[in-house]
């Protein structure tokens, strides 16, 4: 080939890899109907609800339109939302990954408590499951898996004086899944299960002395009234699956559903993003830190993991890991081990 012809194909190919993804105008008009996460929590108020009603408009010229509303508007619980999508009965679905442990315990294994004590290794852990969870869904839910994100870190708050990890010995603490109940009762104290909305008379009456929730969603629910001490290291972090139900994907063209896939990316680490900041602003807001913005500020004593923490955290860690493999598929806990288990440096045994 001459120079000047190699120039032009060098140009070619330079401009090829520019190029813009396929424009607005060659997406087909289409409405979609999205069931999101809770509506009142800022996940969905901050970015699912804006995302789908203006983000995905705006940037497909109006080809695509979306209508939303939270799950729990909805009449639904929860757990059966992974089946509805499967169904068809619903198109498009946000949850929490921890609803659906009943189903099968391998929902719990990118979110298994003592797991990821900080943001970062909570995004590669799930990172690594991702395409595991894809298959499972796929295979057996006709679940098309778009993304997980999550919410703010897990923490204890408590009504007693609790200095580090070992002090939950002997405290009663109101857990949300299963997994968290297997870390209180492996440091020693007794899980009780209660509604989020019964967590404030429980603390306030001394019907329970600690409940985990989201560092911020305690804030919001004004938790540091009723509590004294916040324990700064995440147990878990409740992440969240977006999804589609399979056959409806599979209608969409290749164009759309290259446009859908890129946007929920996008959703996804903007939650991520949030997930972080707001962990640390329920820290600082629940104590009365100079950083909170927020007007009114609480008063909670903030306990600081120690290096002794971690080390028991490390050591219960390994008995949530060993009940939750007891309770999975061999194939389940094989596929823990080679993701997961690499990222951590961890080994699930059957």
């Amino acid at each position: 080939m001459k120079a000047g012809m190699l120039t032009l194909a060098v140009a070619a190919a330079a401009v090829a890899l520019l190029a813009p993804p396929a424009s607005a105008q060659e997406l087909p008009k289409t409405h979609l109907k999205v069931a999101g996460g809770l509506s009142n929590l800022t996940a969905f108020t901050d970015y699912e609800k804006p995302f789908w009603t203006k983000t995905i408009p705006e940037r497909s010229k109006g080809q695509v339109t979306a209508e939303i509303k939270g799950f729990n508007e909805m009449g639904i619980k929860g757990p059966e939302l992974l089946r509805l999508l499967g169904s068809g009965v619903l198109e498009f679905g946000t949850a929490t990954l921890s609803y659906f442990a009943s189903d099968n315990p391998i929902n719990e294994a990118i979110d298994l408590a003592g797991l990821a004590p900080d943001v970062k290794t909570a995004r590669e852990v799930t990172n690594a499951f991702e395409p595991v969870l894809a298959k499972f869904y796929g295979q057996g839910s006709n679940v098309k898996l778009l993304g997980i994100s999550t919410y703010p870190a897990q923490v204890f708050f408590c009504n007693a004086d609790i200095k580090g990890l070992a002090d939950i010995k002997g405290k009663k603490v109101r857990t949300s899944s299963r997994t968290q109940a297997d870390f209180v009762e492996a440091l020693g104290g007794t899980s009780v299960t209660m509604a989020f909305g019964e967590v404030v008379p429980a603390l306030q009456n001394k019907v329970v002395d600690c409940a985990i929730t989201g560092s911020l969603s305690g804030y919001s629910a004004k938790w540091y009234e009723v509590s004294t001490h916040l324990v700064a290291l995440p147990i878990n972090w409740n992440q969240q699956i977006h999804a589609v139900n399979g056959k409806a994907w599979a209608k969409f063209t290749p164009a759309l559903q290259t446009f859908l896939q890129t946007e929920v990316n996008g959703l996804v680490n903007q939650i991520w993003d949030a997930a972080a900041r707001q962990t640390q602003e329920g820290f600082d807001c629940n104590t009365g830190a100079a950083a909170c913005t927020q007007p009114v500020k609480g008063k909670m004593t903030l306990v600081v993991p120690s290096a002794a923490d971690r080390e028991l955290l490390a050591k219960i860690r390994g008995a949530v890991i060993e009940k939750w493999a007891a309770r999975c598929s061999p194939q389940c806990v094989n596929d823990f081990n080679a993701t997961i288990g690499k990222v951590v440096g961890v080994t699930a045994k059957k």
